[in-house]
């Protein structure tokens, strides 16, 4: 098992105007470099030990049997972000199309890996997931996307608002609009105190624990029977404003924007014009895992994806749970954890449902 690496980009050119100087992307691997390779990126807010609940010799992804590369997001705080990048501010916009070029770069040029045999992931992870078919549709054989989008939906945006304007308005700034950042001037930046970020992340924390779980979760008392709170209040504070808290406002906002600008077709030949070319035009095969009751990435949604891949490519597949948007991860539910585990491990064999 390897120690968090970094592979340096140089003066990175993002899609959007701008660039990210001397700009680095971090990852860690696990496994053998011979092996086939798995890349699966991470979540919103999400650190690259966030994902290693879904490795383990005993696991689908197995450092016995495939190299794994867990690349981190712009902005997550380990790869170029503003906690890191001090002189950038305001940290420009980046979207999945410049995190999954950097992605690439990496593991062809870093890792030396021709071609990967799967890529997934959760949530902004499957967001990417998404990209990484479409930008390198021959690069990969297979795709799992778990409760995600190929693009962020109106609905998603409108929710991303909620927690982003709960965020700003701990030091009085307002939203730029969906997919931007704060309202400013490049010249009037201004930084956050300590007292501001306390409270603005927890209040993105609140915005955001009546979206990260199910209405029947709350309602079978799970945050109580099964994560061992003693109430709601115990749980907003010690499970939602302890997570928001642990993290920097400024690495968020970058990540939300990333979030909100989510759309695999925003990219040449398809220039956000034709959604549905997009999707048609993947080429590895595809197995989709939306939660049957996740409040931002709904079954709908990407029952409508999949109907718009090519025949034989797509398959969408629920999970069981009402853990919400949680089912996916990070593992806090054994039992979904060997759902997802199991609909892996069979997808990896031979690529079947």
């Amino acid at each position: 098992m390897s120690e968090i690496k970094t592979f340096n980009l140089g003066d990175f050119p993002l899609q959007q105007g701008g660039k990210i100087p001397n700009a680095f992307i971090a990852y860690k691997t696990f496994g053998d470099p011979l092996n086939p390779a798995i890349i699966y990126p991470t979540w919103y807010s999400g650190a690259i030990a966030d994902n290693e609940w879904l490795v383990g010799d005993d696991m689908a992804l197995s450092p016995n049997k495939y190299f794994i590369v867990i690349p981190a997001l712009f902005g997550n705080g380990q790869s170029s972000s503003p906690t890191n990048t001090p002189d950038l501010k305001p940290f420009p916009g980046v979207t999945f199309y410049d995190n999954v070029k950097a992605q690439y770069r990496l593991v062809t040029e870093g890792l030396g890996v021709k071609h990967a045999k799967c890529v997934l992931g959760w949530s902004m992870g499957a967001g990417q997931t998404y990209q990484w078919i479409t930008q390198y549709p021959d690069f990969i054989d297979l795709a799992v996307p778990f409760c995600g989008s190929a693009k962020t939906s109106l609905h998603n945006q409108t929710m991303l608002e909620g927690v982003k304007v709960g965020l700003l308005a701990a030091k009085s700034a307002a939203s730029g609009g969906v997919a931007m950042g704060e309202v400013t001037l490049d010249s009037d930046y201004r930084g956050w105190t300590k007292e501001q970020e306390i409270t603005g992340l927890k209040a993105l924390g609140r915005v955001y624990a009546g979206w990260g779980f199910s209405q029947a979760f709350y309602r079978e008392k799970l945050h109580e029977k099964y994560l061992g709170y003693k109430g709601l209040e115990d749980f907003l504070v010690n499970f939602w404003e302890k997570w928001a808290t642990s993290k920097d406002p400024e690495n968020m906002l970058v990540m939300l924007q990333t979030w909100q600008a989510g759309d695999c077709s925003d990219q040449e030949p398809y220039n956000k014009a034709d959604f549905e070319l997009a999707l048609k035009s993947i080429k590895a095969r595809t197995l989709v895992l939306p939660s049957k009751t996740d409040l931002y990435f709904p079954p709908e949604d990407s029952e409508y994806e999949v109907q718009n891949m090519s025949q034989g490519i797509g398959k969408c597949i629920a999970f069981p749970s009402i853990w919400g948007h949680w089912a996916g991860g990070p593992g806090d539910c054994k039992e979904d954890v060997k759902w997802l585990d199991d609909k892996l491990k069979a997808f990896f064999e031979d690529g079947s449902w």
